[in-house]
């Protein structure tokens, strides 16, 4: 069922999946694997063994034993992060690096920090070659206190965590983990700037159940189950946008990230409310529409909401009580856009706050069967589908509508032939945001109703 998911998920527009394997994340030593302490990243090469994970066929007793081969697979999304240090070489790369003065963006710090697993000599062992790309230990955490122990008769989930492996399975440490590079970090060399995107980077994208279904190289059996628990799609993908409002509003807010020079640092707009076609004539043509959700001035450029109107959709499905609150913060925080940049600071840091909490919410409720249809009507009802006046936004509400019909499917909710039969709904959403340059948000809005009224035929 894992496949079948990942698969249509493959039905993403085409500039998501760029994004998606352009920019490929690692994790810095000085995050929270800190708790490692000293230990070494050992390099793919100690995990690809025959025995151990490195078969050319998935037939494990315990666990597949092909990761590596998938971690590999040279055409596929699942095959991204081993591409990701190959992508600097690469025509776009070195034109990215040669318009910012990088030299060798195969060397350059600014661009290994998300294309590699990039750690100091002191902490590469003998095995380790940076040329990896992004490898095992950038999302399960430097290997030498847990490699000779985690596949042993003793060893458990909880002591080989206690050595330094990371708990992917716990969705706000994987969207920690994720957020590093598929948004960006505090910790260094892990940000993409709006030069860089001016240079030919791919604006980011990110939605962490969809993203886990790419990157997932296992299978969730019941052994997978005794030892780490299920994986619910609807609390991760409802985490995920909780950390990623929590972490773009931190970035912001720091000084060192939220400004260029006078100028705010544009990474954090929404890109297509500026780079869209002007036309100089005696009749004004207006390029966006009025958001209910953003009460800013006329004319100035939005913060990127895409993550925010969706996180106020799952408050009012999974947390009543905060969304209010959640709202009210949002709602202050574009506004402050309009007053300054010490109101801004301010109001960026008491959104983070509202959306921590939630996240905290969200990863510790319980979930059932019918929340997935309950947050995709939530989606396209009433408060929410007007927001959707810009690309991005447009763009993760049917990654979300997407993500949660797989969920409905694999938890039986419903069949696999009920699911086909929405396709068609679901693919005119994505054709509605399959490029930016004709992105029309009346048709999007019209093709994610006609979506969500087929999803809720169903419950």
């Amino acid at each position: 069922m894992i496949r079948i998911r990942a698969k249509a998920l493959l039905l993403l527009a085409a500039p998501l999946l760029a994004a998606a394997a352009f920019l490929t994340g690692s994790f810095h030593a000085s995050d929270a694997q800190a708790q490692a302490g000293g230990a070494t990243y050992e390099g793919v090469a100690t995990c690809a063994g025959s025995t151990c994970h490195g078969r050319a066929e998935g037939n494990g007793e315990v666990v597949r034993q092909d990761e590596i081969a998938s971690w590999q697979e040279p055409s596929s999304s699942t095959g991204a992060h081993s591409r990701a240090f190959a992508a600097l070489a690469s025509p776009r790369g070195r034109q990215i690096a040669a318009s910012l003065g990088l030299g060798s963006a195969t060397s350059a710090q600014a661009c290994l920090g998300c294309h590699a697993t990039y750690v100091p000599k002191s902490r590469q062992g003998a095995r380790f070659l940076t040329a990896d790309g992004v490898g095992c230990e950038s999302c399960h955490g430097p290997s030498s206190r847990w490699l000779s122990s985690h596949y042993g008769v003793p060893g458990t989930h909880a002591s080989n965590v206690s050595l330094g492996l990371t708990p992917l399975e716990n969705p706000q440490v994987r969207a920690k983990v994720c957020l590093d590079c598929h948004y960006g970090s505090a910790d260094g060399n892990q940000f993409v700037t709006h030069s860089m995107m001016a240079a030919g980077h791919p604006r980011v994208a990110f939605e962490l159940d969809l993203f886990s279904a790419l990157q997932q190289h296992h299978d969730e059996d019941g052994d997978y189950a005794a030892r780490k628990g299920r994986t619910d799609s609807v609390r991760l993908w409802a985490v995920g946008q909780a950390e990623a409002v929590a972490r773009s509003t931190d970035l912001f807010s720091r000084p060192g990230f939220g400004t260029m020079g006078v100028f705010p640092e544009y990474y954090f707009y929404d890109c297509h409310s500026c780079h869209r076609q002007i036309k100089d004539g005696p009749q004004r043509q207006l390029t966006f529409e009025t958001n209910p959700g953003r009460p800013i001035p006329f004319g100035m450029a939005p913060y990127n909401d895409e993550n925010i109107i969706m996180l106020s959709a799952v408050a009012r499905t999974f947390a009543p009580g905060r969304a209010a609150a959640f709202d009210s913060a949002s709602k202050n925080f574009h506004r402050a856009m309009g007053e300054g940049r010490s109101q801004a600071t301010a109001a960026a840091q008491k959104l983070r706050g509202e959306a921590s909490a939630l996240s905290a919410a969200l990863a510790g409720r319980a979930y059932s069967g019918n929340d997935a249809f309950s947050v995709v009507q939530m989606i396209s009802d009433t408060a929410t589908n007007p927001r959707f006046t810009d690309y991005a936004g447009s763009a993760q509400a049917v990654m979300a509508v997407d993500t949660l019909l797989n969920a409905m499917v694999r938890e039986g909710r419903i069949t696999v032939g009920a699911a086909a039969g929405i396709r068609a709904n679901i693919n005119r959403a994505y054709s509605a945001v399959r490029s930016p340059e004709v992105y029309q948000p009346a048709a999007f809005r019209a093709a994610l109703g006609q979506a969500t009224r087929a999803i809720g035929v169903l419950r």
